[in-house]
């Protein structure tokens, strides 16, 4: 998981595909994953396509951050974020490749997804 133009090896900031995460945690297609250059952040891309991958990104205090769902091409297609508040909601989702600026309410499969997640790390 490269990020930033994983398909092409390297992303646009420069870093080889698998340098810009650690994985802590892998279960199912759902990988635990932690940024190593500064802010935690989920990859726009991943190279695991046809697998339909689930990112959890884990911050620096191992708190989950965000949750990222990917589709059979390796595109991101939906992102809830959990540490911070936008546009008056926490927790919130974006829809689409790019972090759009508008966010939609929680569903509840959302809502199933965050509570599954957070099972999965508090027992690991």
């Amino acid at each position: 998981m490269g990020g930033r133009g994983a398909a092409s090896g390297i992303s646009v900031k420069g870093f080889e595909y698998g340098t810009e995460f650690k994985t802590l945690l892998r279960v199912d297609n759902i990988k635990f994953v932690q940024y190593n250059y500064g802010s935690a952040t989920l990859p726009l891309e991943t190279m695991s396509s046809g697998r339909n991958r689930v990112y959890v990104i884990v911050n620096k205090d191992n708190t989950i951050k965000s949750i990222g769902f990917y589709d059979k091409s390796g595109k991101k297609k939906r992102q809830i974020d959990l540490t911070h508040t936008h546009q008056g909601q926490n927790p919130h989702v974006h829809i689409g490749y790019n972090h759009s600026p508008f966010v939609v309410p929680l569903t509840k499969s959302d809502k199933a997804y965050i509570e599954k997640v957070g099972r999965i790390w508090s027992h690991q």
